[in-house]
């Protein structure tokens, strides 16, 4: 057992002085035009249609049902089933089942008849800064079209309906918030895929790796003696871009450090698992760079980064089942902006997992058929 934890610390170690000694980087093309043009012709939009949204009405009045009509009629929102107290709205926003929450007081219809002031309340869901503030200039436009026909009809002077708006997670709506612990994941991602991916590529190219099949080690210490430096360099990456996010760009983390990661770990699992499937795949460090641009470009598009998943195709959304940057990215979002902790991360763990002992498993088995 020390021998070969000694093989592989040796290997380690050459790895990570092959990395250091070898800091230029070549620029290739990402890949073919085509698979990107289809990837984000259907994935990269940023309109924002059918927001689903909940209505806890207390007034049921006509008022308030006009109300609540323009924004079931517009084609921006989708209303959801009614609900009956307040716990039932605040956990539509919790779970995710809608975007948007509305609540309507018990004198709404009252103070419009009257000539008053009617408020109401809107709670946004603040997790996607981008998202909420689009809805946000949605529901202003409708409620001052309202506005508009009470005036005509009542001939009123001031503002028959007042706004109330809060976004929870994220009350100034900071763009920051939403896209600095996005940004961990992508560089995490691309440094320990560049490390893994070019290391069975590079030993092909310098003509050392047929050395390395013909020594004592088998193909699983291989396999973990160049896993392990992706390891190393993308918890060190992370490390320190969630000390940037935090120090220097004041993103608040609110959440679990162990459930944090915890979940590193798994994304780094499936991210290294992938490169070396890909490195095992590549003859030169042209083609293992090539197949790991080819690889990022979709997966960031497919994340759920800057486009909503949910507004993809039904097609496209299956697609990004098979991207493990998506997991990580609630797992960082959740960490920095929700206060979650381990318990609530175990449907983004397994999936992690799950796709980096597949890539594993392929990359053991090119491995061995080297060897034979």
């Amino acid at each position: 057992m020390r021998a070969r934890l000694q093989r592989v610390f040796a290997l380690v170690v050459k790895e990570l002085l092959a990395l250091l000694r070898d800091p230029a980087s070549r620029v290739v093309l990402i890949g073919p035009p085509i698979i990107q043009l289809i990837v984000f012709g259907y994935a990269a939009t940023f309109e924002l249609k059918h927001v689903p949204f909940v209505v806890y009405n207390q007034d049921q009045g006509l008022l308030s049902r006009e109300f609540i009509a323009r924004f079931a009629g517009a084609p921006s929102f989708e209303l959801l089933q009614p609900v009956g107290n307040q716990t039932a709205l605040e956990q539509a926003i919790d779970d995710k089942s809608a975007l948007m929450a509305m609540d309507i007081g018990p004198n709404f219809s009252a103070d419009l008849e009257r000539g008053r002031p009617a408020h109401v309340q809107i709670i946004l869901d603040g997790r996607d800064s981008n998202t909420a503030a689009i809805a946000m200039g949605y529901v202003q436009s409708i409620v001052t079209r309202f506005n508009q026909t009470q005036l005509v009809q009542h001939d009123m002077k001031p503002p028959p309906t007042v706004l109330l708006d809060r976004a929870w997670f994220n009350p100034n709506l900071d763009s920051r918030w939403f896209i600095v612990p996005g940004i961990c994941g992508i560089l995490t991602l691309l440094v320990s895929m560049l490390t893994t991916g070019l290391s069975v590529a590079r030993e092909r190219e310098m003509g050392t790796f047929d050395q390395l099949l013909v020594t004592p080690m088998p193909p699983t210490e291989i396999l973990v003696g160049k896993a392990l430096p992706g390891f190393l360099v993308g918890t060190g990456e992370a490390t320190l871009i969630i000390v940037v996010a935090i120090f220097w760009f004041h993103v608040p983390f609110t959440g679990s450090l162990v459930g944090l990661y915890l979940g590193l770990l798994c994304f780094l699992f499936s991210s290294v698992g992938i490169g070396l499937m890909i490195s095992s795949l590549a003859v030169t460090q042209q083609q293992g760079l090539l197949g790991v641009f080819l690889f990022m470009v979709p997966a960031i598009v497919l994340s759920g980064f800057a486009t909503p998943i949910a507004n993809m195709p039904r097609a496209v959304q299956y697609i990004t089942l098979l991207d493990p940057l998506r997991y990580f990215l609630i797992v960082l979002r959740v960490s920095f902006l929700e206060g979650g902790g381990t318990s609530l991360f175990w449907p983004e763990y397994w999936p992690l997992l799950t796709i980096g002992l597949s890539c594993m498993i392929v990359a053991g088995n090119l491995f061995r058929k080297r060897l034979a």
